[in-house]
């Protein structure tokens, strides 16, 4: 970027808005009338945690993460744990949890296991992480969650990835579940560390022993981000800065007694970790749980917990999680009579671009049931900043402004082509004790609506990149600013993200978003978000051109031929650009740990050729 862009709304051409609308201004939905469903007698035979507690509600004033679950293990509440089918199949309250995690840790310093080491742990939704994730904070080690297996990349990927990260973290011992035996031992050896299964684990003697008493300023666990594998950086968050993110976020949702959340997201992802695992234990919030794989093979099973637990007021999802359930609900209109989602107040949603467009698409499928469009929660965050950056104020729902394509990539409007905009999602405000500033690439602030890149400052932002001193000061200067690599603008005191600086195409010195590329492509037949990744690549001449790779599911050589000459037409129709359009097998394009889409490495992936298009001509 070279100079600073002013952004400015596009004047009297706001959508206009219905019953249902998400729009400039939010719009609140009539609330429904209650309705419950009549229990099983196998769901009545197990009881979930209370939702209330006569235990004083603290939101994360604790100076340790082990200090907020012993003050949690004092209450009735906890976690909740439930099969495909949404049905309850194990209670855990705090107080167990507080129990098997202190056994964890007498195992863990039998091992030999001592303050500052690092204990990785596959992350797989249930109360044996949380235990072992909870007694190696007891033990002063430092855990560090790592992805389960995916539905794509297959075994040797994963072999690869999870030695990559271990051999990054370099821990004294790696915990997994049984069923990842083979996996989880050749990543260990590759790498020469100890490995051991959760079942083996909960065998060995737990001799009682002194624990440490940590510090604030101390580490509590690593968080690897969802980027790179190959080159993958592990966060260090500190207790301090954990706990004061925790209760910004609690102070920013507005958490009250009755509140009670549902989640599916995974525990190796930082909203899936610190927004669902650790910050209902510091903020004594009973949790529900699906596991990640059980949400996408059964994505209404989420909306139909919410609605049977009548209790349930907090969950966040991704933008694709909603998507999903819009999708799947398709045609049918008796919403009213299965799902019941008047009591959802926070629609958290966050972790990737917030789409409006599917936003309004699930309060188009999902009124019927209850569901408020003010319920909408958008927020920004990283890893790099424990989690929350940015939470939009409960009530406001999604707020979009719309701004001018032009303004977006740094050019200037052409008076013989007809303008276009794009609408950007407020991410609401920046959290308590979080300062965020706009700055350009000389890094000088920037003023009010002027598009440059996202910093942010305050005391839940990490301690570093462990054992990465150079990408440390890449991203966080002296004074504690970090740059968050993304690109964005300030309005009213809300922040508003506009994409990835790194993702970035530059064409002829004009600036072009990827998801404007693949957002062009998903609205032809057939297409939808994840299976195009768009990237700039240099031609043969030395020149810049986007690629755009597009999944491809004929095998018919005459409609590949076509569908590839009404892509490039698509994409040139919209952005203006001539680009190089190669179709790829369904489930070729690389994810990060949870799920997002990974341009880069589909770029390298691509250049290096194990990315292999199909011949349109075979």
């Amino acid at each position: 970027m070279n100079a600073p862009y002013a952004v400015q709304r596009e004047p009297n051409r706001a959508p206009q808005a219905g019953a249902h609308s998400l729009r400039i201004l939010p719009v609140v939905l009539h609330q429904a009338e209650g309705r419950t469903r009549p229990r099983t007698l196998e769901e009545a035979a197990l009881s979930p945690t209370p939702t209330a507690d006569a235990l004083p509600r603290r939101l994360a004033d604790f100076e340790t993460l082990g200090e907020a679950l012993d003050y949690a293990a004092k209450g009735v509440r906890g976690l909740n744990f439930h099969d495909p089918r949404g049905r309850l199949a194990r209670a855990f309250t705090f107080r167990e949890l507080r129990e098997d995690a202190i056994v964890a840790a007498y195992r863990l310093v039998a091992r030999g296991v001592k303050p500052g080491d690092r204990v990785a742990l596959i992350a797989e939704t249930g109360p044996e992480f949380a235990s072992l994730f909870f007694g190696a904070v007891y033990a002063g080690a430092w855990p560090v969650p790592l992805p389960l297996p995916t539905s794509f990349g297959g075994k040797d990927s994963y072999i690869d990835q999870l030695s990559v990260q271990l051999k990054s973290s370099d821990p004294t011992l790696l915990l997994y579940p049984a069923e990842l035996t083979g996996m989880a031992d050749a990543a260990a050896a590759a790498v020469a560390v100890q490995a051991c299964d959760w079942q083996a684990f909960a065998k060995l003697e737990a001799p009682q022993a002194p624990l440490p008493s940590a510090a604030t300023d101390d580490i509590a666990y690593l968080q690897y981000s969802s980027g790179s594998t190959r080159f993958p950086h592990g966060v260090a968050v500190t207790h301090r800065a954990l706990l004061n993110n925790l209760a910004a976020h609690s102070h920013g949702m507005e958490v009250v007694d009755t509140d009670r959340c549902v989640s599916w997201l995974p525990w190796y992802h930082d909203m899936g970790l610190v927004g669902c695992l650790l910050s209902p234990v510091a903020n004594q919030v009973s949790t529900d749980y699906l596991k990640t794989e059980d949400f996408a093979r059964r994505p209404l099973a989420w909306l139909d917990l919410i609605s049977r637990n009548e209790g349930t007021t907090l969950s966040y999802s991704p933008t694709f999680g909603y998507d999903i359930c819009a999708r799947r609900i398709g045609s049918q209109s008796k919403v009213s009579e299965r799902f019941d989602l008047s009591r959802w107040r926070v629609a958290g949603n966050g972790a990737d671009m917030i789409r409006p467009d599917v936003m309004q698409a699930f309060v188009d499928a999902f009124a019927g049931a209850g569901f408020k469009a003010t319920s909408f929660l958008p927020s920004y965050g990283l890893a790099e900043a424990t989690l929350a950056v940015s939470i939009m104020p409960p009530g406001e729902g999604i707020v979009v402004e719309l701004v001018e394509e032009t303004q977006l990539s740094g050019g200037v409007a052409h008076r013989d082509r007809p303008q276009r905009y794009r609408a950007i999602v407020n991410c609401g405000k920046p959290v308590r004790d979080m300062e965020v500033a706009i700055r350009d690439e000389e890094g000088q602030r920037l003023p009010e609506k002027a598009i440059g890149r996202v910093y942010a400052c305050g005391p839940s932002i990490m301690h570093s990149y462990f054992r990465d001193e150079e990408a440390t000061r890449a991203c966080l200067d002296a004074d504690g600013w970090l740059d968050t690599g993304d690109m964005g603008y300030m309005s009213d005191g809300y922040v508003y993200i506009v994409g990835r600086a790194k993702d970035m195409i530059i064409i002829n010195g004009k600036n072009h978003w990827p998801q404007d590329i693949e957002w062009a492509v998903e609205q032809l037949p057939g297409f939808k978000a994840g299976d195009i990744a768009a990237f700039s690549i240099t031609t043969p001449g030395g020149e810049e051109t986007p690629a755009v790779l597009v999944q491809c599911r004929t095998s018919d050589a005459e409609e590949r031929e076509r569908l590839r000459d009404e892509i490039r037409e698509r994409v040139r129709a919209i952005t203006g650009m001539h680009c190089v359009v190669e179709l790829v097998p369904p489930r070729t394009l690389p994810r990060t740990s949870s799920g997002k889409l990974s341009r880069a490495k589909a770029r390298n992936l691509y250049l290096s050729g194990e990315i292999q298009p199909y011949d349109i001509a075979a």
